[in-house]
C-alpha cells in the first residue's frame, strides 16, 4: 500500500504537510515524497526510505520548504510526488492503488503517437506518470480526473495540486479511503484519518467511491458525486489501517476488539493466556481476553529501537531475520503455558512457523494460532499487499499444492469453511506451523464485525469476490 496527505491553508502548509505525511509510515515500504507550491512554483523532495524513517530522511529539507499548498506521501515502490507541465498547467500528483490494465493504457497511450514514458525499471512505468497522461488529455482537470479513475481497471486514488488547490480524487470503487480534515485557516486530504487529532484537524467528510473534491483556502467544493457502488478493502480494519483511524466513520481499533471478541465466541479451547503476535494481533488479543475471560499477557515484546520496519528489506530471507530480531521472548512467562496467539493474518506463515518453533523451545505446552481473518486463499490484486509475491508463497496454496498436486484447483472449495477440502487445508496449515490447534475467523463473522455490508466490502483475498467495474 501507500498513503497519502495534502494541505490548502491561509498560512505556510509544510509542517502539516510533513507530519501528516509521516503519519502514514506505516503503509509504505521504499520511498517518500513531499511536493510544496509556494511563490516561485514547485519545490520537490524525494527520498528512499528503505532503512530509515521518513521522518529523519526530510529533517533536513523542510527549511527549503515554502508554500501555503502542499502534498506528501509514503510511497511502495514508485517515486512520487511527480511534477508534471502540460497544457492544463503545473502540477503535483501522487497516486494510490495498483493498476491492472497498465500495459493496455500505456499502448493506447503510444498508439496516439504524442505520448512517451520514463522507464523506472526494464519495461516498466511509473503508474503515476500513466495516470498523468490520462488526465492531461482532457480540457481540464477535473473531466481530466474523471477519465483517469474511469479508465484504470484496479484501483486508484489521486491527490492533484495546482494554482487553484488540491484535487482529491477517490478510487472508483473506493477500495481505499480519503478523508477530508479541516481547522481554522486550513484544509487537508488524507489516507489515513489518524493524520489528524495532533494537526488539530477534525474530520469533515469521507469521500464516497468515485468522488471528486476540489480544495482551496474557503473549503471544499465537490467536483463530482460519490457513486453507488463500493468495495473498500476489508483487510484495512484487519492489518494495514492505524489502530486510531477511521474508514466510513468505523474506527479500526474497535473492529479489532469485535474481531478478537468474534473468535472467542466461536472456540472451545482451555488456555492459561492469550497473546496477540506484536503488533498487528494485539488488538484483537485483547478482544479474545474480554470476551473468553481468559487472562491477556504478553510473552513476546518488540524491540524497536534499532529495528522500526521489519517488512522493509527486498530479501526475504533478510526479511525473516529482522522480524525475528525484533521479537524477545519472556521465557518465564512462557514456560508451562497453554498459550492462544491471536494474529491479523497468516501470509506465508515462515515468520510465524520461527515464532511457533521458538515457543515450544522456551517451554510453552501448548500453542494455539486465532487469525482474524480469514484463510488467504487469492493473492491481492488492488493494494500491492502480495506484489512481491506469488501465490505459490501463500501458506494456503502451499497446503493445497500438498493435498491435489497443484496450488489452483478447487479454490472456491477451500476458501469455504464448510467444506471438507477446507478442513483439510487447516490441518495441512497447523501441521506445517506446528501448532496445537488453528482456528481462523468465518468471513460472515468478520464482515459482522466490520459493520458494513459485505457488498460495499472488497474481499477477494479471502472469497476470490471480485467487482472490476
Amino acid at each position: 500500500m501507500s498513503g497519502f496527505f495534502g494541505v490548502v491553508s491561509t498560512s505556510d502548509c509544510v509542517s502539516d504537510v510533513f507530519f501528516g505525511a509521516d503519519y502514514h509510515s506505516h503503509l509504505g515500504t521504499q520511498r517518500g515524497g513531499i511536493a510544496v507550491l509556494g511563490d516561485t512554483g514547485f519545490t520537490r523532495f524525494i527520498h528512499d526510505i528503505t532503512n530509515t524513517q521518513f521522518r529523519s530522511k526530510f529533517d533536513s529539507d523542510i527549511g527549503k520548504l515554502k508554500g501555503n499548498k502542499g502534498l506528501g506521501i509514503i510511497s511502495d515502490y514508485e517515486d512520487q510526488p511527480i511534477l508534471v507541465r502540460s497544457h492544463l498547467g503545473t502540477y503535483a500528483i501522487v497516486t494510490v492503488g495498483v493498476i491492472q490494465n497498465a500495459a493496455d493504457l500505456i499502448r493506447k497511450s503510444f498508439d496516439k503517437k504524442s505520448t512517451h514514458f520514463s522507464e523506472v525499471q526494464a519495461n516498466q512505468v511509473n503508474p503515476t506518470e500513466l495516470v498523468a497522461s490520462l488526465i492531461n488529455e482532457e480540457d481540464n482537470f477535473t473531466d481530466g480526473l474523471i477519465s483517469a479513475l474511469d479508465a484504470v481497471e484496479g484501483s486508484c486514488s489521486i491527490l492533484l495540486l495546482t494554482d487553484e488547490g488540491l484535487y482529491a480524487a477517490r478510487d472508483k470503487l473506493g477500495r481505499t479511503p480519503i478523508i477530508i480534515g479541516k481547522k481554522e485557516g486550513a484544509w487537508a486530504a488524507s489516507s489515513e484519518s489518524c493524520a489528524f487529532p495532533n494537526l488539530n484537524y477534525e474530520t469533515a467528510a469521507f469521500l464516497g467511491p468515485g468522488e471528486i473534491v476540489r480544495i482551496t483556502e474557503e473549503g471544499m467544493e465537490r467536483k463530482r458525486g460519490p457513486g453507488e457502488r463500493m468495495q473498500i478493502c476489508a483487510f484495512l480494519w484487519v492489518y494495514y489501517g492505524y489502530p486510531s483511524a477511521c474508514y466510513e466513520n468505523i474506527n479500526v481499533e474497535t473492529v479489532r476488539y469485535r474481531c478478537g471478541a468474534s473468535l472467542a465466541r466461536n472456540d472451545t479451547v482451555d488456555a492459561d493466556m492469550v497473546a496477540g503476535i506484536p503488533d498487528s494481533g494485539t488488538a484483537h488479543a485483547i478482544g479474545y481476553a474480554v470476551e473468553s475471560g481468559i487472562p491477556y499477557g504478553r510473552p513476546f515484546v518488540k524491540y524497536t529501537p534499532t529495528w522500526p520496519r521489519s517488512f522493509m528489506p527486498q530479501d526475504q530471507s533478510v526479511r525473516d531475520m529482522v522480524a525475528r530480531m525484533k521479537l524477545i521472548p519472556i521465557m518465564e512467562i512462557i514456560a508451562g503455558k497453554r498459550l492462544l496467539f491471536c494474529e491479523d493474518s497468516i501470509v506465508r506463515g515462515t515468520q510465524l512457523q520461527d515464532i511457533v518453533q521458538r515457543i515450544f523451545d522456551y517451554g510453552a505446552e501448548e500453542v494455539h494460532m486465532r487469525p482474524a481473518c480469514p484463510p488467504l486463499v487469492f493473492g491481492c490484486k488492488y493494494l500491492n499487499f502480495s506484489r512481491s509475491r506469488s501465490l505459490m508463497d501463500l501458506a494456503t496454496r502451499k497446503a493445497i499444492t500438498t493435498i491435489e498436486g497443484r496450488n489452483d484447483v478447487h479454490l472456491d472449495e477451500y476458501a469455504d469453511p464448510r467444506t471438507e477440502r477446507y478442513a483439510r487445508m487447516l490441518e495441512e496449515i497447523r501441521n506445517r506451523l506446528k501448532l496445537t490447534s488453528l482456528r481462523y475467523q468465518e468471513l460472515d463473522h468478520l464482515v459482522e464485525c466490520i459493520g458494513l455490508p459485505k457488498e460495499k466490502l472488497c474481499t477477494y483475498c479471502w472469497d476470490g469476490c471480485e467487482i472490476n467495474r
